[in-house]
Formats: structure tokens, C-alpha cells, sequence
């Protein structure tokens, strides 16, 4: 019984921080910023850190120094880990892979 209530919390508690990270639903809204930083403060950030040094999600502050921008992209659209995949989509995807793809 006790395992059991144990376990039922640890996925509850998943469950919440997981669908604390991207801030919103994921869907882009046309006149969406392309501003890398902005969207990352607004959906990566809970996760990430405001300043890329982690929390629930891993650290990014040198992430382009172990991964080129197709494979940030493709992180981004694909979930990696505890990460569900299409946080971002589209020009803002693209921005905020870029914009990481730059931290060395």
C-alpha cells in the first residue's frame, strides 16, 4: 500500500512539472515573436532556468558546444528525455535552435 501511494505521487508530481514547462499550449499565433530569448524566457525557461543553468531540465548553457543547431532542432521537435517533443514549432523552433546552437 505504501509503495503504491509513494509511486501515485512521484507521477503526480511528473505529471505537474512537466506540464509546467512550455508555459503554454505550444501552438504559434500569428505575429508570434522570433525573439530566441523571449521564447525561451516564456517556454523553456521553467525548466531550463532563466539563464540556462537547469533545474528540472538540463543545463544549456554550453549546449552548442556538444550539438549543432539540426540536432537542437531536432530535440526540440522530437522531446528528448523527460521533454515532450513541438514545445515550439515553426520560425520560433528554428530561432531558439539557432540562438542555443551560438552557446559555447
Amino acid at each position: 500500500m505504501k509503495k503504491k501511494l509513494v509511486s501515485g505521487i512521484g507521477i503526480a508530481a511528473l505529471i505537474v512539472a512537466l506540464s509546467a514547462c512550455g508555459g503554454t499550449n505550444g501552438s504559434e499565433t500569428s505575429g508570434a515573436t522570433t525573439e530566441p530569448e523571449q521564447i525561451f524566457s516564456q517556454r523553456c525557461a521553467s525548466c531550463h532556468g532563466g539563464d540556462l543553468s537547469g533545474g528540472y531540465g538540463p543545463n544549456l548553457e554550453k549546449i552548442g558546444a556538444d550539438k549543432t543547431k539540426d540536432e537542437i532542432l531536432s530535440i526540440i521537435h522530437n522531446g528528448q528525455g523527460a521533454m515532450a517533443g513541438g514545445l515550439i514549432k515553426g520560425e520560433q523552433a528554428e530561432a531558439v535552435a539557432e540562438w542555443l546552437s551560438t552557446k559555447k
